[in-house]
C-alpha cells in the first residue's frame, strides 16, 4: 500500500505553455520534486502576460481598480511561484534557499537540470515508455 500522496494530474491542452502553467497551478503547494526549465519559464512568461492583459483591460475601466486586481492576482500566484522556484532549484540539485540569492538564482534557473534522478526526485525531462 502506497501511503504517499499522489501529485494531481493537470488538465492538458494542445498548447504546451498552457500545460506548463496549469501544471504549476495544480502543484501550487508542492515543494518537493523537480520542475524543468520550460515549466519554470513558461509559468514566468504567462504570469507576465496575464498580469499585463489584466491590468490593461481593467485600467480602461478604472486605474485604481486595475491596481487592486493586479495586486490580488499577485497574491494568488505568489505561492505557486515560490513552489515552482523551489522545484527549479531542486532540478539543478540545489536546496530551496538558493532561490533567495539574487543573481545566482537566475543563473541556476537558466542552467540545465541534472540528468537522471537526483536527491530530489526523478528527472522531469525524462521520457518514460509505458509497457502494455
Amino acid at each position: 500500500m502506497n501511503t504517499f500522496a499522489k501529485t494531481p494530474t493537470p488538465p492538458t491542452t494542445s498548447f504546451a505553455p498552457v500545460n506548463h502553467y496549469l501544471t504549476v497551478l495544480t502543484r501550487y503547494a508542492d515543494f518537493k520534486g523537480r520542475s524543468s526549465r520550460s515549466e519554470y519559464w513558461y509559468f514566468f512568461l504567462i504570469n507576465i502576460l496575464v498580469s499585463f492583459v489584466l491590468s490593461f483591460i481593467i485600467a480602461l475601466i478604472s486605474p485604481t481598480v486595475a491596481s487592486i486586481v493586479n495586486m490580488l492576482y499577485f497574491l494568488v500566484i505568489l505561492l505557486p511561484a515560490v513552489a515552482v522556484a523551489v522545484r527549479r532549484m531542486h532540478d539543478v540539485d540545489k536546496e530551496w534557499w538558493y532561490a533567495l540569492i539574487p543573481v545566482y538564482n537566475l543563473i541556476l534557473a537558466i542552467t540545465e537540470g541534472t540528468k537522471g534522478p537526483n536527491q530530489y526526485g526523478a528527472d522531469p525531462e525524462a521520457t518514460t515508455i509505458k509497457t502494455v
